[in-house]
């Protein structure tokens, strides 16, 4: 959404087409222009037909943003090992998939556009319980620096974005989440608590700095990382910011 309000033309996807399809039209009720497709990241022919589908209505493609995931808190204990490879086929196998098929139309096209991949405060800290998922989020940080490196010459840039846990802005997916962070489980988990600002960051936090990331401004950022967590991923780890 907060691309599309700077202009950009939007191709939705998501392994639900109700999903992609409502996601596309919220855009269109509000002015942009977008279209919603459904399909599996991990299949090599999707993300070719997606890419090919967004040159087709729109001339090329400027922006990838590599956002798909599932979630699956289990631990190397507990999680079977064909759950473990699904989740990293999505997280690094739809990026891979991804990228590739939208390098290609940027070099065939000659334009010079922009990949973000969305990472995760996981991938840079040891999460208990949740190894599929901090696995495929940490292999991002480095497939985001050889990916940039290698397309490089192409003027083509790449980075990372790390957001973390979120309060959504809709009152019923906050509640939702809010449920989700507080029930117990075997390792607890104080996000609000442990977080040196005030509160957990809202998708609208995240919007400028990966607009920023598309845009002009960052000609000369690739290969690294933008971190918007309120602070989590800097707290030195003993200090507590808001002790009972």
């Amino acid at each position: 959404m907060g691309l599309a309000a700077e202009g950009a033309r939007v191709l939705c996807t998501d392994l639900s087409a109700s999903v992609a399809d409502e996601c596309a039209a919220k855009i269109v009720a509000q002015g942009g222009d977008a279209i919603g497709m459904a399909g599996d990241v991990t299949d090599p022919a999707h993300a070719d037909e997606a890419a090919a589908a967004a040159v087709e209505r729109w001339g090329n493609i400027d922006i990838l943003v590599n956002n798909a995931v599932f979630f699956q808190q289990q631990g190397v204990l507990t999680m079977p090992y064909a759950d473990y490879r699904r989740q990293l086929d999505v997280i690094l196998g739809g990026s891979f998939l991804f990228t590739r098929a939208v390098a290609r139309t940027m070099i065939e096209t000659g334009t010079a556009g922009s990949i973000v991949n969305v990472l995760s405060t996981a991938a840079w800290q040891g999460q208990p319980g949740n190894i599929g998922y901090s696995t495929g989020k940490s292999g991002l940080v480095n497939f985001t620096r050889s990916v940039a490196m290698e397309l490089a010459e192409y003027g083509i840039r790449v980075n990372g974005f790390t957001p973390t846990a979120t309060a959504p802005s809709d009152p019923i997916a906050l509640a939702q989440t809010q449920q989700l962070l507080t029930k117990p489980t075997q390792y607890q988990m104080d996000f609000t608590g442990q977080l040196p600002l005030s509160r957990l960051p809202s998708p609208e936090d995240y919007v400028g700095t990966v607009v920023f990331l598309c845009s002009d401004e960052a000609a000369m950022i690739t290969g690294t990382n933008i971190t918007v967590d309120g602070g989590a991923t800097a707290k030195y780890w003993p200090w507590t910011p808001h002790p009972a």
